[in-house]
């Protein structure tokens, strides 16, 4: 029974870690691609940290659902186990979702720039390229809004 309940969270972790997106800075989606952006230049006047929160694709949370109920179905017998099962895919399935969201968010900065023209934007990306105040930047804008900061 152990080596089942390793399985079970072996996958639980592999399902989450196949639902992570890329959400780099550098990093385009085939949409992005080979379309038209504008190109804007300016100066960072501030950087905090932030955090991107994780998805909640489901697979988390059925996940955890499937490796609860059967950790659940292991526990006591008749009506016993039937309530065990219940209770271990619900709780499962909960602590699935919770552990994808987290293990899915990525560590952000909010990047406070002035544009040439005197406009004053911030946006969101992933911390994943340090910018720092007094920084020249040249802020990337596709369709739909999307923005990066770009050194």
């Amino acid at each position: 029974m152990r080596y089942l309940h390793m399985a079970g969270i072996i996958f639980l972790v592999l399902m989450v870690a196949g639902c992570a997106s890329r959400t780099s800075s550098e990093v385009y989606s085939r949409e992005q691609a080979q379309r038209q952006m504008s190109i804007y230049y300016g100066t960072v006047l501030a950087v905090s940290p932030v955090v991107i929160e994780g998805t909640q694709s489901g697979a988390g949370t059925v996940a955890g659902g499937v490796v609860g109920g059967i950790a659940g179905h292991t526990v006591g017998g008749g009506h016993g186990r039937a309530l065990a099962t219940a209770a271990g895919a619900i709780g499962g399935a909960l602590l699935g979702s919770v552990i994808e969201e987290g293990a899915t968010s990525v560590d952000g900065l909010e990047i406070t720039v002035e544009l040439d023209n005197g406009e004053i934007i911030a946006l969101v990306q992933a911390a994943d390229v340090a910018f720092y105040v007094g920084d020249r930047v040249r802020i990337v804008r596709g369709a739909g809004g999307m923005m990066r900061v770009r050194q």
